[in-house]
């Protein structure tokens, strides 16, 4: 049955005008400005094994340069975030010296008579010499240590690295272990120490690891069991799309969050978890009918509400509760909140009501939308069924996608329209919010329409080949009307970005 959601055979239609839900709106935005995407940003995703290679490479292409050991060259790197241009600028800036002692590797340009010699001969070196941290006599060659010379039994050095690695998690910055010693222990020596599989396993993880983290241009795959990483070629806060399917923002790693930007969505989920026992009470999953007062618990996406009450029938809004018929008009916007702007706080407990009232209502539309993405989910087993009886009665493989494609419009409108409270909630008033507002209102209703469609209407399919292909144009004719009022709106706040429309109610 996964056959049915082949992504490499499946491609989204250029997104059009609906006929059916054609708007007046006179804030429509020059098609030709789009709103950025990932294509924005170029990247690659790496695999494990890739994170290594692109990590050894840059380390080769420093050492052509610098001529010094590999092992200098990388933590060298890691310094300086792996940025090569500005190790190289400051390596030949002068004071070289003091560049290795930050890094804490000694210079390896030293002249080998200035270096600290380990001793040799008889007169200089005890006759039993001691290991300093187990304390047993060995024999000269049984004892070995890092350029700064103090030295160990390999037993000891191998014991000390074990632990580093699997108890400190602690792979490129493994130091000395004498006191007040901070030289770091190289790659090589590291490895010539250890001879345990799992523990060079486990080191050349936290290697790659501890690349991935430093470099400026490198995040992890936030997805659940996905060892892969995105390498862009520059750090912007924009959507990338990782090969195990997961979309998250590049300048945060959290998920997709436009249009609102990484900080002030970092200031909303830190408001989110300071408010934790409003946002407890608030995420109830029942509310009763304004008609009839029956507790309603919702079980699909759409917010179109039908009381099943035998003696009530009645239709409202699970968001504001309102009458689903007032949804239609082009005046009603349970979206757009009513700011009283203070005019009516006149003391400082009635301030605090205000912003507690003002914060609960972005909250529950942010929330709702969450909850209406996950019991949507559901809808990718019924689509399944529903492409296969498409199939049966005659269309093609390729006819049938289009009910996927307007699943993935579908959760994307979602995502879209969640972050659009966050924006709302710091954004001040102004013509400019005015006009993002209405467009929030439409994407959103066409989000509703197409949502209960694909809940509701087409629960009938027929096994007649007309019918399937008229509820196709349907189909296709609501996802693609969603796709061109996201493009509207999405164009319009980053149109607000480049050109500084929009006013915050807080500062970063």
């Amino acid at each position: 049955m996964d056959e049915l959601f082949d992504d490499e055979n499946y491609e989204l239609s250029d997104p059009e005008d609906c006929q059916e839900y054609d708007s007046d709106s006179p804030y429509e935005v020059d098609e030709d400005q789009d709103e950025p995407d990932e294509e924005d940003l170029p990247y690659q995703c790496l695999s494990p094994e890739t994170i290594s290679a692109t990590m050894k490479k840059c380390i080769e292409e420093v050492n052509s340069v610098l001529e010094i050991p590999s092992s200098h060259a990388r933590l060298l790197l890691s310094h300086f975030k792996w940025d090569k241009e500005r190790l190289l600028e400051r390596y030949y800036s002068g004071d070289q010296e003091r560049l290795f002692k930050e890094v804490h590797v000694l210079d390896p340009h030293q002249n080998s008579s200035t270096k600290k010699k380990t001793p040799s001969s008889s007169s200089s070196f005890p006759s039993k010499p001691t290991c300093e941290i187990c304390l047993v006599d060995f024999s000269k060659d049984c004892l070995t240590g890092l350029q700064c010379n103090h030295l160990f039994c390999k037993y000891c050095w191998e014991t000390y690295f074990r632990t580093k690695i699997f108890s400190n998690n602690t792979g490129g910055t493994i130091s000395c272990p004498a006191t007040r010693c901070d030289v770091v222990a190289h790659e090589k020596y590291i490895l010539s120490i250890v001879k345990d599989a799992a523990t060079r396993s486990r080191y050349h993880k936290l290697m790659a690891d501890g690349f991935v983290q430093s470099h400026r241009l490198i995040r992890w795959c936030p997805a659940p069991d996905c060892s892969s990483a995105i390498k862009a070629v520059r750090n912007d806060a924009q959507p990338v799309k990782c090969d195990c399917g997961f979309v998250f923002c590049f300048g945060c790693s959290q998920p997709s969050h436009q249009p609102v930007q990484c900080d002030w969505l970092k200031k909303w989920l830190k408001k989110c978890d300071d408010d934790s026992e409003t946002s407890n009470w608030i995420s109830a999953n029942t509310k009763e009918c304004p008609k009839c007062q029956v507790t309603i618990e919702k079980n699909g996406g759409c917010n179109h509400m039908v009381c099943r009450n035998s003696n009530c029938n009645g239709e409202f809004c699970w968001v504001c509760l309102g009458p689903w018929e007032s949804h239609g008009s082009s005046y009603y916007n349970c979206g757009r909140y009513d700011d009283k702007d203070g005019q009516t706080a006149r003391d400082a407990q009635a301030k605090s009501r205000q912003a507690l009232e003002r914060y609960l209502f972005y909250y529950t539309r942010y929330m709702n939308h969450i909850e209406s993405a996950k019991l949507e989910q559901n809808l990718y087993d019924q689509v399944k069924e529903k492409m296969e009886i498409m199939q049966r009665i005659g269309m093609s493989w390729i006819e049938v996608q289009f009910l996927k494609s307007a699943l993935d419009v579908l959760s994307v409108c979602r995502n879209t329209l969640r972050y659009t409270y966050v924006f709302a909630f710091y954004l001040a008033k102004n013509n400019q919010s005015i006009i993002f507002e209405d467009n929030q209102k439409d994407l959103e209703m066409a989000t509703e329409h197409l949502s209960g469609y694909l809940e509701r209407d087409m629960d009938g399919l027929s096994d007649d080949l007309k019918t399937s292909q008229e509820m196709k144009q349907k189909v296709q004719d609501k996802y693609k009307y969603c796709e061109r009022r996201r493009d509207v709106l999405m164009s319009h706040v980053f149109q607000g970005y480049e050109n500084d429309y929009w006013e915050y109610k807080d500062q970063i």
